[in-house]
This record gives structure tokens, C-alpha cells and sequence, in this order.
């Protein structure tokens, strides 16, 4: 199994255009072959100072995916092309974590 964490920033206010836009794309990228998990998260509210914020610009995509080759298939998917052009504009930085498991 492969485990992503992709933190996406979006520029100054535009957090709730770009998780619109990610939501809406949702459903090709859960029928996609191999998509176990794929969901974006925000920060957690009142959980107190030994959380590390990200701030309100930002969330995190989780996925889980069965190998890297259908996580390598989901990088290269048309809907996913689509989704970048549309909100290329509105991101202001993105940095994708690939894991595997430690155990």
C-alpha cells in the first residue's frame, strides 16, 4: 500500500475555491482503479497548543493507494489535468509526501 499526504496551500482567501473544485473531482478519482482513500482535511479546532496549525489557507489531501502504480496512473489521469488547470491560478504552493508503510 502506498500512503500520500499532499499539503496544498491555496493563495490568501482562496482555500474554500480550490477545496470546491477538489470535492467536485472527488468521485473520477474514487472510481479510479487502486484509490483507496482520497480526502482533503483541514486544521482541527480548540485542540490546544501542542497542535502544529497549518494555517487557514492550507489543507491536506490523505490518500491511500493499492501500489505506486495506480498512484502513478491517478498522477497521469485526465480529470486530474483538468483539475490543475483550474486551479493553478488559486494555489500558491503544494508538497506531496509519497510513504510507505513502516511496520
Amino acid at each position: 500500500m502506498i500512503h500520500v499526504l499532499a499539503i496544498i496551500t491555496a493563495k490568501p482567501g482562496m482555500r474554500e475555491a480550490v477545496l470546491t473544485e477538489f470535492r467536485a473531482n472527488m468521485p473520477a478519482v474514487h472510481a479510479e482503479e487502486g484509490c483507496i482513500e482520497y480526502a482533503p482535511a483541514v486544521d482541527a479546532e480548540g485542540v490546544g497548543p501542542f497542535q502544529a496549525p497549518l494555517g487557514p489557507d492550507s489543507f491536506v489531501v490523505i490518500e491511500k493507494w493499492s501500489s505506486l502504480e495506480t498512484l502513478r496512473a491517478h498522477a497521469a489521469a485526465p480529470h486530474m489535468a483538468a483539475y490543475a488547470a483550474r486551479t493553478r491560478e488559486m494555489i500558491a504552493s503544494r508538497v506531496i509526501h509519497v510513504l510507505t508503510p513502516a511496520g
